[in-house]
């Protein structure tokens, strides 16, 4: 006979995603987010009501090819064409086991069952936790958590119009009930990227919600 689900057995299908909260993306870092060390109380508290939380981690080899310094000629933000298309070039960062590429000193999770390191091949950009940048190479992150029995994922981090929001469209994209805590976010905004963004993520049936909106109770 099949086994009736308990209730706690539901309440663990939610996962909190914990994006990119580093060093580098925090001021005085190499790729400031603006206030992005603001957010770390928040997630901290948040990250208490989930039984599930990954972190993803940017974990860039040197002379990675989103580096403005791995072409010559060219500055942080201007965009070149690479094989897999339109690629933004950033200034050096999250340089694997820099101390810009650790996460953020404050940052207390000891729960989390799984650190991803993305953006490791060092011919392809990584925004997103779920999908790198040539939209082919999978991380395996949609794997872990569908083998866990999770349907519906928090997302919170840095930048929201970047690393959070790529994350997102692609946890939505693998079938997830998604949902972007915006005031656990900060984002870079370059260009209209946080409007362009936010279209994106409507537009894709991702929920974009505060943390006062959620019942703590329901989501370990």
């Amino acid at each position: 006979m099949p086994t009736t689900k308990t209730s706690s057995s539901r309440r663990s299908r939610k996962a909190l995603l914990v994006i990119d909260v580093q060093n580098d993306f925090i001021p005085g870092g190499a790729l400031a987010v603006p206030e992005g060390d603001q957010i770390v109380p928040l997630i901290n508290r948040l990250g208490g009501h989930f039984k599930q939380v990954v972190i993803a981690q940017d974990w860039h080899p040197a002379g990675h090819i989103s580096f403005a310094s791995s072409h010559e000629g060219h500055a942080p933000n201007d965009i070149i064409q690479l094989p897999y298309g339109p690629q933004v070039l950033w200034p050096d960062h999250c340089v694997q086991a820099s101390r810009g590429a650790e996460l953020h000193p404050k940052l207390n999770l000891p729960h989390a069952q799984l650190i991803l390191r993305k953006g490791c091949n060092p011919d392809i950009d990584s925004y997103s936790a779920f999908v790198e940048a040539d939209r082919t190479t999978t991380t395996g992150l949609a794997g872990y958590l569908s083998q866990r029995g999770i349907d519906t994922v928090y997302l919170v981090g840095l930048a929201l119009d970047y690393c959070v929001a790529w994350s997102a469209l692609d946890a939505r994209a693998a079938g997830f009930n998604t949902f972007v805590i915006v005031d656990a976010c900060r984002a870079i905004n370059m260009d209209g990227s946080l409007d362009k963004a936010t279209r994106q993520m409507r537009a894709a049936g991702v929920n974009l919600i505060k943390a006062s909106e959620l019942q703590p109770t329901a989501l370990c």
